[in-house]
């Protein structure tokens, strides 16, 4: 793993919000907003995009934590901009806030945990838990 960034770091990353993305279960439809779940994805994304960089080649991250607080809706054709900030790097585990908002409303914060592993052991980790 490369040790390339460091507290304070930041990506941002923009998405518009489709109607794919609301809130609907069984296809019902719940809310006209972006969804937790399609929220939670876009959050994901954000924060992964340093663990990109900063993985070898025989290396992939895995989630360890999603906190979302929500704030605010994200309506279907808005733009939603997530601000991602490295909090801590704890030997191959990345911590990192965000911040996602439309314009200037607050759709939600919180925080993200991935892990940088050998391919191998996530792979080992996965055999066992299926069974394989």
């Amino acid at each position: 793993m490369k040790l390339i960034f460091k507290p304070g770091d930041k990506k941002f990353y923009t998405v518009e919000v489709t109607k794919q993305d609301v809130a609907a279960f069984n296809n019902e439809v719940v809310h006209e907003v972006c969804s937790t779940f399609a929220l939670a994805r876009e959050i994901e994304w954000s924060t992964r995009l340093f663990v990109l960089e900063m993985k070898e080649e025989s290396e992939e991250g895995i989630g360890t934590r999603l906190e979302i607080n929500h704030k605010g809706p994200a309506f279907v054709g808005e733009t939603l901009t997530i601000e991602a900030t490295v909090e801590s790097i704890n030997g191959n585990e990345l911590l990192c806030s965000y911040r996602a908002r439309v314009d200037d409303r607050m759709v939600a914060e919180g925080v993200t945990g991935q892990k940088v592993l050998p391919k191998d052991k996530i792979k080992a980790v996965f055999d066992r838990a299926s069974g394989a």
